[in-house]
């Protein structure tokens, strides 16, 4: 790989991939296949996490709203994923674009021999010029949509970060409904600052979080904090940006000030998978 392409991770919240009623949002998702499928043609490696298939499922199944009961979530999990990765695949084909899809549990990525199995499939697609296209596997692990007890993933945020490190990723983007990490809170602070450039999760960086999002997500911006400590750690620089404009991925990727970019710590030392 030369020094210029970059193995990027971007992944994408449901908000972004879906309206208010939870169906798809086809001019984005459509939009964000065609500039995955150029970056990877301008020669980066590129992997794809999305949120969203619960949001997708509901609104598929026509429930009014998001189940309560975690049977039926990873029944609308189950409609949704399916759903969504055939949107995907239509997409990406029209770009000649191959895709896969990756389904992740928290027990892939802590037991040693599914890790190494899952690296070398990451590794398998990258080099057969393939998109990962990954989320959780919610039909069967309930990491993110139930919470009380300790979880591996837990949020899609978090994943993004943890397939980042697997796979040694140059770069990670959260694309979201904000556009960064604010000194406060701009929707209720009209003199909220944008930060442009984070090289330590201080403990002031680290009180800047709030609560989750809407009904449709679980993630806000202290889950994105955490896996910007995942991807600085693992020597992966982490971008937060507004997937309301998704050509932010160009200059974002050439390494210009857009949204908040979180500084790697050091150079990842492990052997490339």
């Amino acid at each position: 790989m030369e020094q210029k392409e970059k193995r990027i991770v971007v992944k994408v919240g449901t908000s972004t991939l879906t309206h208010e009623s939870g169906a798809p949002n086809l001019r984005r998702m459509g939009h964000l296949a065609r500039i995955l499928s150029d970056l990877h043609g301008m020669g980066h490696e590129v992997i794809l996490v999305f949120s969203g298939a619960i949001a997708v499922g509901t609104s598929r199944l026509g429930l009014r709203e998001r189940p309560g009961e975690l049977r039926m979530k990873q029944a609308a999990a189950a409609v949704g994923q399916c759903q969504m990765m055939h949107i995907f695949d239509q997409f990406f084909g029209e770009y000649s674009q191959s895709a896969a899809q990756i389904l992740l549990t928290g027990d892939d990525v802590e037991d040693t021999c599914r890790r190494e199995h899952l690296k070398g499939t990451f590794s398998a697609l990258l080099e057969m010029g393939v998109i990962p296209v990954v989320n959780e596997n919610d039909s069967v692990s309930s990491a993110e949509i139930e919470t009380g007890r300790h979880k591996v993933l837990g949020d899609n945020d978090t994943l993004s970060a943890i397939v980042a490190k697997l796979c040694r990723a140059d770069l990670l983007v959260l694309l979201s409904d904000i556009d960064g990490l604010y000194d406060a809170d701009p929707k209720t602070n009209p003199e909220a600052k944008l930060l442009h450039h984070v090289a330590s999760l201080t403990p002031e960086i680290l009180e800047m979080a709030g609560g989750a999002g809407t009904w449709r997500g679980t993630g806000g911006m202290a889950t994105k904090l955490s896996a910007a400590r995942i991807a600085m750690e693992a020597g992966c620089d982490m971008v937060i940006a507004n997937g309301a404009d998704m050509d932010s991925l160009y200059p974002i990727v050439e390494g210009q000030t857009v949204g908040t970019r979180f500084l790697a710590a050091n150079p990842n030392q492990e052997e490339t998978i």
